[in-house]
């Protein structure tokens, strides 16, 4: 019996920095932003705490990033960046320095070390604009939204990849993170999670990587096979064509993911990789585990997981799929301690904490999600120097218990969501019936109201139903068509925003107290 995972450590999200609106960088309490708490081979080799214990900013601009890391004193001075609002081209410049090497048009960790990027208040979205790290150590990104990146059309950026690291980089937590892509090769993207020349000791952990045609690599080529330590463990791998991941050579765990749709092939272990493959849930896919598209043999060591209905093809001389009845032919031992969720409840533990938004949430290894309890550091903020900045507007909505009048747009129209309890559906939001309600699959979720048509919506009503009032403590409205946060808070009740023409809206829950039950979610046009 493995001893169990310790909890997470994270420092409390810090709501005291005020950024400027042109996205200027300011200083805030050290003790403000997710720091530590690594786990798999990101533990290894000295561990992974990224800016732990250095200077916490607030940055809302590409240009503003790039500004904290060459403000620092070196190139290894820890810092905490957090990171709020949408990062793209048109606010992402190179800022030059003595302790940064950066570069326009993606954000650029280039020969530094001690550094955390996380997502706080209302989100960070990083548009069509990819994160590069490059002969660099002990770093973690957490808590953000990397989506569109592109290597052909325009515009481009980060060679395609959402997330690549290459040449000699060493202890890295990507962590709570959602990598999407709207396509494969031929429509311009490449890889989500991408690592070659020399990459070691990375954890990708609670991420989510969607709709590509490559999902990731360790090694760009038959040749590149000195990348190794790499541990995956609660994604979810959802409409990817192949590579989730492809390794060549090294050593990789691959530990409770959630793969669903993978169109052609799933993890592809060659060139002499080695990859202990347990407790994972393999839905509605082909080929999932094997050797594909070479002849020079991988190997796996497997036990634990679930196939359902995963198709399988007949070997050939390139293609060598590991089933119908996956055998391990290697040994991987592990050298961190882990405790791994049964593969059966996958699928509800990665729903419940895998992604950006999900407040950081983990499975407590018995297939139930915990929140990590916060805390704070003991370092003390430095001064700041920086100049007097006009603060930055508040995107916080203050739910007012005024029923709105007008029309309510969601009778008649579609609704989705991110999963729900039993016994509940998400057509009991829309219609008109407080006696029925929907309920996510955990103390979180999302619930959408949708059209065929673009429709313009500038308030909500988020109804509770009996006996669940005010179980809702978190909760942010995004438009779904874009990404875009209209408005968070904290309090269900009437939300109002801009007036917004869309197809569908989301209204997620990020914090909860007991059950959240919502009985009707209803858009208004003013």
């Amino acid at each position: 019996m493995r001893r169990p995972v310790a909890l997470r450590l994270y420092a409390a999200l810090a709501t005291t920095a005020v950024a400027a609106t042109t996205g200027a960088v300011l200083s805030a309490p050290a003790a403000s932003a997710a720091a530590g708490g690594a786990t798999g081979y990101a533990t290894q080799n000295g561990g992974t705490t990224g800016g732990a214990g250095g200077q916490t900013v607030r940055a809302t601009t590409g240009t503003a990033i790039h500004a904290a890391l060459c403000n620092r004193a070196s190139s290894s001075t820890p810092i905490i960046i957090e990171v709020e609002g949408t990062i793209n081209h048109a606010n992402t410049a190179k800022v030059s320095g003595s302790s940064c090497n950066t570069a326009a048009g993606l954000i650029e960790l280039k020969q530094i070390s001690n550094v955390t990027i996380v997502g706080v208040g209302s989100g960070a979205v990083f548009d069509q604009l990819g994160i590069h790290i490059r002969d660099s150590s002990n770093i973690i990104i957490q808590n953000v939204t990397v989506r569109n990146v592109k290597k052909s059309g325009s515009p481009t950026s980060n060679g395609g990849d959402a997330i690549g690291m290459e040449s000699t980089v060493r202890n890295v937590w990507v962590d709570h993170v959602s990598l999407e892509a709207s396509g494969g090769e031929s429509a311009g993207f490449d890889g989500l999670f991408d690592m070659k020349d020399d990459v070691r000791y990375v954890t990708l952990s609670y991420s989510t990587l969607r709709n590509s045609g490559r999902g990731g690599l360790v090694g760009s080529s038959e040749s590149d096979t000195g990348n190794s330590f790499i541990t995956y463990h609660h994604n979810l791998y959802e409409n990817i064509d192949s590579r989730t991941p492809l390794l060549r050579g090294g050593i990789a765990h691959i530990y409770n993911n959630h793969y669903v749709k993978l169109n052609e092939s799933g993890i592809n272990a060659r060139a002499g990789a080695r990859a202990k493959v347990e407790n994972n849930y393999f839905k509605n896919s082909k080929d999932v585990l094997g050797t594909f598209y070479t002849s020079a043999a991988g190997y796996w060591q497997v036990s634990g997981n679930v196939f359902d209905n995963v198709t399988w093809s007949s070997p050939g001389s390139e293609n060598k799929p590991a089933g119908p009845d996956p055998q391990s032919n290697t040994t991987v031992s592990i050298p961190y301690a882990y405790s791994p969720d049964a593969a059966g409840c996958v699928p509800a533990i990665v729903s419940q904490t895998a992604g950006a938004g999900k407040g950081l949430k983990v499975s407590n290894g018995g297939c139930s999600a915990q929140t990590p309890t916060p805390t704070p550091t003991t370092s003390t903020p430095k001064p700041t120097t920086t100049a007097t900045a006009t603060p930055k507007p508040t995107t916080t909505a203050t739910p007012t218990p005024t029923q709105p009048s007008g029309t309510n747009l969601s009778i008649g129209a579609g609704s989705d969501g991110s999963g729900k309890a039993a016994g509940t559906g998400y057509g009991n939001v829309r219609d008109g019936d407080l006696s029925t309600y929907w309920s996510p699959a955990g103390s979180t979720g999302s619930i959408s109201i949708k059209w065929g048509s673009a429709t313009a919506v500038s308030r909500i009503n988020i109804r509770e139903a009996a006996g669940s009032t005010g179980a809702i403590t978190a909760w942010k409205v995004v438009n779904a068509d874009t990404g875009a946060v209209l408005a968070s808070g904290g309090k269900a009740g009437v939300i109002s925003f801009p007036r917004t023409s869309l197809r569908k809206i989301t209204f997620t829950i990020t914090g909860s107290t007991g059950t959240p039950k919502v009985a009707e979610y209803e858009t208004y046009a003013g």
